[in-house]
């Protein structure tokens, strides 16, 4: 049984009645290569959903990026389902997408509905919608190690769904929440998730009443009180906090760097 069944109350709080299944996915994305070109359809495209699955809308964090490292977000102006398709047998995809070359901080929207993809020495923190419902337009003619074949690809549902008038994405502007005792951020604020970059030295409050959050971990180490117990906190832990741990305070070792996340009323 998930945690989610057996103590809905305790973990989610005032979100127990909407949720069933916990809404968000977490990863940390070492792309070394180029990944495949993907797209994510909506909540809209009920016909392309399994049953019960949702759309995908999903955002980066970079952590780490080298000078060859790429992002693709969104379509160059002029592409069409058709001019799109084409470029798929012609091996020529990414002279339709926008692309940029990330920095470490920059942070990327990927809202349901956009062609994007990352790699050549790019490493991410991502958040999305808790959902695996993704088509793979293109893939570099890559081959799968496992079956000596190119992995397939599911174009005809990727055109579909994608948003084409949505033009190019790039990295998004951060604003500035408060800069003392700690510097905090909101870097989005979404239908599906807000996340919070919090930088300092002092101790500084996360979590909130009756409603879970999430805690990643960047940079430096600290700990984690609640009800005068303290938790170790390294670079790269996730934690959860669960809605009855309420405000919890943070208690940096070194200057420290993490990400809060919410999910919205």
């Amino acid at each position: 049984m998930d945690i989610i069944d057996k103590f809905p109350d305790e973990l989610m709080g005032k979100l127990s009645e909407r949720f069933k299944k916990f809404p968000l996915l977490l990863k940390f994305l070492d792309a070394q290569k180029m990944l495949s070109v993907q797209v994510h359809p909506s909540d809209a495209y009920k016909d392309l959903l399994p049953p019960g699955e949702t759309g995908k809308t999903e955002a980066w964090v970079v952590l780490k990026a080298g000078p060859e490292s790429l992002i693709y977000a969104g379509l160059k102006p002029g592409t069409t389902p058709e001019n799109l398709r084409e470029s798929i047998s012609n091996d020529e995809v990414q002279n339709h997408l926008s692309s940029f070359t990330p920095a470490s901080g920059d942070a990327v929207f990927i809202p349901a509905g956009t062609v994007h993809t990352l790699g050549l020495g790019v490493v991410v923190f991502e958040v999305q919608q808790n959902s695996d419902v993704t088509f793979r337009l293109f893939d570099w003619n890559h081959i799968d190690a496992k079956t000596g074949k190119p992995r397939p690809l599911q174009v005809g549902q990727a055109l579909e769904c994608i948003n084409y008038s949505q033009g190019e994405a790039g990295p998004v502007t951060p604003k500035e929440i408060s800069t003392t005792p700690e510097k905090r951020e909101q870097i989005f604020n979404a239908e599906h998730f807000e996340l919070w970059r919090i930088s300092g030295q002092l101790p500084f409050l996360m979590g909130a009443v009756n409603e879970p959050r999430i805690l990643v971990c960047l940079d430096g180490n600290g700990n984690l009180e609640y009800e005068g117990t303290l938790s170790s906190v390294r670079k790269g832990d996730v934690f959860l906090l669960p809605a009855v741990a309420g405000v919890c305070t943070f208690h940096p070792e070194v200057a420290v760097t993490v990400l809060e996340i919410a999910i919205p009323d």
